[in-house]
């Protein structure tokens, strides 16, 4: 486990999937990331790499061969290696393997950084194709924050904040495969960029937006002021996601380059729902800002 800190945040990181695994906002003395409860969900912050969500069926194609892959990929369960650590910045490396290779056969090198700048946390990603093919990947973040976080208060006080926006439009998750209705999207109203959570606000599991539609995410406190702020501006997809019912006391803030298939897919790789496609020998970057009001 790293740590990180500077007068505002101490952070955790693992080298098992460079998981971020923990963050203390040391202005209010608490922990605001989510704590792995096995009871409820028993990671913090995983990598979604090289896949996102479910591909349905649990196999893709490529060039006619059928892969098995689990949901979100492997990166999150393997261990990376560290490869710079200072006081309020830690970096960490995966690279592919024989063994990565027989489920995904391409050849990649990710990098991952966690920096803290004054009351903000960056998650920095590089993607690089060390070989003579094109690599094809989905990468995505997956933190879960604690909620509710006030004493005496419950989920359901707690809001979700889209700024800028009075409507978005949302898709439906085909619950039994883990994929997404495409043809089945929604309008989710949110008056002033606000809506309140509900015991219903998870029924379905995540709520998916497409289309870049969402470049801000926050939580915020009942009283409508920012708990969570998360800015993604680059990222085509995001899901936000708890247990259904208010049952577990987290709301995950997810950022996607690339998402679960569409239900019914039965294409090849390059032809994914948001799959992106990197040139040989050419590199990759993304990242996204948690900031801790």
């Amino acid at each position: 486990m790293r740590t990180i800190e500077n007068d505002w945040l101490r952070v955790q990181v693992s080298d098992h999937g460079a998981e971020l695994s923990a963050v203390f906002d040391k202005t209010n003395g608490r922990d605001v990331l989510w704590t792995a409860d096995p009871a409820f969900w028993d990671r913090h912050a995983p990598i979604l790499f090289p896949f996102v969500g479910r591909v349905y069926g649990n196999v893709y194609r490529y060039k006619g061969k059928e892969y098995p892959m689990g949901q979100h990929g492997f990166a999150r369960d393997l261990e990376f290696v560290c490869t710079d650590e200072q006081a309020d910045r830690v970096t960490h490396q995966l690279c592919s393997t024989q063994e990565t290779r027989a489920v995904y056969p391409f050849d990649f090198v990710l990098t991952v950084t966690h920096r803290l700048e004054k009351n903000s946390l960056f998650v920095e990603w590089k993607v690089e194709n060390p070989s003579d093919e094109p690599l094809y990947f989905s990468i995505g973040g997956h933190p879960g924050f604690l909620c509710p976080v006030l004493p005496g208060t419950k989920q359901t006080d707690y809001f979700l904040s889209f700024p800028g926006h009075e409507k978005l439009t949302c898709k439906s998750v085909d619950v039994a495969t883990g994929t997404i209705w495409n043809d089945r999207a929604f309008t989710l109203e949110t008056p002033d960029g606000v809506v309140g959570v509900t015991e219903h606000t998870f029924d379905n599991d995540a709520l998916v937006f497409d289309d870049n539609q969402v470049k801000t995410v926050g939580i915020l406190y009942p009283d409508k002021t920012p708990y969570i702020t998360l800015h993604c501006p680059d990222f085509p997809s995001l899901g936000v996601w708890s247990k259904p019912n208010n049952t577990a006391p987290f709301i995950c803030l997810e950022p996607w380059t690339g998402r679960c298939d569409n239900s019914g897919f039965s294409g090849e790789l390059p032809e994914k729902y948001g799959v992106q496609t990197l040139a040989s020998h050419e590199t990759f970057r993304r990242g996204y800002e948690i900031v801790i009001e």
